[in-house]
């Protein structure tokens, strides 16, 4: 196999000069890295509004390449999240539990001073799909 970009129109259209993810083969499986994903509903192109509505639909968005790339949330493996307020950090915390069970994937959550379009969360991700 070799690298294939995703698409869904179940997750928001890129808004540059990027794919909503790329699969490459890996010994045992595929390696999927997802783009950071905005608080954007798919449909309407909208922020959501408020920090948890915006992080709930970011997950959605990663959940829906995942599964476009022929994986589950569950085979995400490292997340990288990007705040404009680590008082957000402990919402974030429990969207987190509330998504994902353990073993927890591995994670890196850091304040911005700005985001895209004006989020106020953006979350990168890497999934392992096994053969």
């Amino acid at each position: 196999m070799a690298r294939q970009t995703i698409h869904t129109d179940k997750a928001p259209a890129a808004v540059g000069a990027y794919s909503q993810a790329v699969k490459i083969p890996s010994a045992g499986g595929s390696l999927v890295y997802i783009s950071g994903q905005l608080g954007f509903d798919p449909e309407t192109m909208e922020l959501r509004d408020g920090f948890d509505a915006q992080a709930a639909q970011v997950m959605d968005n990663i959940e829906a390449i995942c599964e476009a790339a022929g994986g589950k949330l569950s085979d995400v493996v490292k997340f990288n999240v990007s705040l404009t307020d680590l008082n957000d950090f402990g919402a974030l915390n429990a969207i987190f539990a509330e998504r994902l069970a353990e073993p927890y994937p591995a994670r890196a959550a850091v304040q911005v001073a700005a985001l895209p379009k004006g989020g106020i969360v953006e979350i990168e991700s890497i999934l392992f799909i096994e053969d």
